[in-house]
């Protein structure tokens, strides 16, 4: 790597932590990106030379946090591991994200901005449910090995989710309510299982 693109990738990260903050602190709509571009010590011009939006910005700061905290984890079906065992390892691994407080303050701002200005932050909203879409690519090659009935994988992962943020998500977002416990989401995801598991597994 050289000189110029370490001194690139440093002023990238800088404004993606000046991001975070002003939007944790500010909300979306009122952060600016000349703000942005203050807070980072960089150019305005330079912030969209590697955002072109503030949406742009927004989701890769998502995606990001996404990343983080599932890098570890094989999100991959395997036919060789009991469905449940590799179930519990995603729902657990959904379950620190959403323990984040970093994401949780920044799924506030997003929802937040969805309701208010929904046609201009659209795109960022489907970026954010493409993450979603790990359980649903599982939940396919699971039927593929004749572990799982046939349903609609999309449906299905919906259901699971909102199993769990009815737990660890909307009341933490709606109410302020604190993460749950490692018991209690080990509670959360075994009782999830139970049921998905009773419904579709063959």
């Amino acid at each position: 790597m050289t000189a110029l693109q370490r001194l690139t990738d440093r002023k990238r990260e800088a404004i993606v932590q000046a991001a975070i903050a002003e939007f944790r602190t500010h909300g979306f709509d009122i952060t600016s990106m000349d703000k942005i571009a203050a807070t980072a010590g960089v150019s305005k011009r330079t912030v969209y030379n590697h955002f072109p939006s503030k949406e742009e910005l927004f989701a890769e700061i998502l995606q990001r946090l996404w990343t983080n905290v599932t890098a570890q984890e094989d999100t991959v079906y395997n036919p060789d591991l009991p469905v449940r065992e590799q179930l519990s390892q995603l729902l657990h691994c959904k379950l620190t994200l959403l323990a984040d407080n970093s994401f949780l303050d920044l799924a506030r701002v997003a929802i937040a901005a969805t309701i208010h200005t929904p046609e201009r932050v659209r795109d960022m909203v489907l970026r954010m449910g493409e993450r979603e879409e790990v359980l649903s690519a599982w939940i396919r090659a699971a039927q593929a090995d004749g572990k799982l009935k046939p349903v609609d994988p999309g449906f299905a992962a919906q259901q699971m989710h909102g199993m769990l943020k009815a737990f660890a998500f909307w009341p933490q977002i709606s109410m302020n309510e604190p993460a749950l416990s490692p018991k209690m989401q080990t509670q959360v995801i075994e009782s999830a299982l139970d049921m998905f598991l009773a419904c579709y597994q063959r």
